[in-house]
């Protein structure tokens, strides 16, 4: 007999994300206004003025980017970390072969955009650049999809959600080994014994959501320190957080149904104000007809849906992985533009790449932002239209 899901979380996080996806789109176009309006001085330093406390032995005070970069989004992370492991456990990636497919797809995302703009900046000074067109907008691309509500399966809004996740931890991969100074591996160790201690305690059967929480912030803490991007704390204390494949309100999805509203109406939105407010300056639009602009957006737009498509295809094909339920290979495609939605962390890995540049950071962030564009609504599209040819 099939096992009864509790499938009420799943249902509120799409229903809220279609609203929260509008709302974040607004608050994109309100900070683009903002930082090129007499306004974005104020919104500068709004957003660098430092909060928390410090002693000698707890440095806890930062700018308010930080905090909302690093903190916020470390709740969004927790958030859809317990919407894949829910997955993982009761739905569309219970099964070896669904689990397989976002893995290898997130892979494809991530080798052939970068290949793109290696072939294309190769001998340049902004060949250290290659990881900027990899990196996936989890936030923007799972707004898009959710807008599009009823028009594509709920399979597709779980595939994408997974893709992005193992993307967004290969992104941190490589930011750890190829764009970290310095990492503090006794932090890690630090970090990875409390994420211990959560695991004994899952198999303890502890189902009190405090005893996952309180340490999953001092995860947090340390893993921040470490020199590791802080948000991948959020997916490890998901992951420890308890679930059952019953109809009985497990700890993770309770969790879930308190955290759906405040990251989607509040946190969210929050985020797009802080790191979309791109000042727009002489020599950009030059910029996107550079090898360095054209390697960020031919990566995005092109490598991206090539990358996802054809691995998705190949690993479908041998037998290792299986297509999400009622979606067809224009779905995945259509999957594939929305992952070119760079924004945020291929910014942050522009940041990286091109310390002190100020004129190749300004390309590189306007051709970041005409590539997530870009990738956003050729994707909408391709989802839309290919809704309407199933519904005729």
């Amino acid at each position: 007999m099939a096992k009864i899901i509790n499938l009420k979380p799943f249902k509120e996080f799409v229903q809220s994300e279609s609203l929260g996806g509008v709302i974040l789109i607004i608050c994109v176009i309100i900070s683009l206004v903002i930082a090129n309006s007499p306004l974005s001085g104020a919104l500068e330093n709004l957003l660098g003025t430092e909060l928390g406390f410090h002693t000698e032995s707890v440095h806890l005070r930062y700018p308010a980017l930080l905090w909302i970069n690093d903190g916020l989004m470390a709740v969004f992370f927790l958030l859809v970390g317990l919407e894949i492991k829910r997955e993982l456990v009761e739905g569309e990636l219970s099964s070896f072969k669904k689990a397989a497919l976002p893995i290898f797809a997130a892979l494809g995302g991530v080798l052939a955009p970068a290949a793109i703009y290696f072939v294309t900046n190769q001998g340049t000074p902004t060949a250290s650049g290659w990881g900027i067109p990899m990196a996936t907008d989890i936030a923007f691309a799972i707004a898009i999809i959710t807008m599009l509500g009823n028009k594509v399966p709920p399979s597709l809004k779980i595939f994408l959600a997974a893709l992005a996740i193992v993307d967004d931890l290969m992104a941190i991969l490589v930011i750890a080994i190829f764009y970290s100074s310095e990492l503090h591996y006794n932090y890690l160790l630090y970090a990875g014994a409390i994420f211990g201690v959560l695991l004994v305690l899952n198999r303890a059967g502890v189902r009190n959501l405090a005893a996952y929480l309180i340490p999953g912030a001092f995860i947090w803490y340390f893993v921040h320190h470490s020199g590791v991007h802080a948000t991948i704390a959020g997916v490890l204390t998901a992951f420890a957080i308890p679930t059952t494949p019953g109809a009985e309100e497990s700890p993770l999805e309770k969790l879930e149904h308190i955290l759906v509203k405040p990251v989607n109406f509040l946190i969210m939105p929050v985020f797009a104000l802080a790191n979309t407010n791109i000042t727009f300056e002489s020599g950009m639009l030059e910029g996107l007809t550079t090898k360095l602009g054209l390697g960020i957006i031919l990566g995005l737009v092109i490598g991206k849906p090539l990358g996802i498509s054809l691995l998705s295809w190949l690993t479908v094909k041998l037998g290792i992985s299986s297509m999400p339920s009622r979606a067809g290979w224009a779905h995945i495609i259509g999957v594939g533009m929305l992952g070119g939605i760079g924004f945020t962390m291929s910014v942050f890995i522009a940041l990286l790449s091109f310390p002190g540049e100020h004129l190749i950071l300004s390309e590189a962030k306007f051709s970041i932002l005409t590539g997530s564009i870009l990738s956003g609504m050729l994707g909408y599209v391709m989802l839309s239209s290919v809704s309407k040819k199933s519904a005729r």
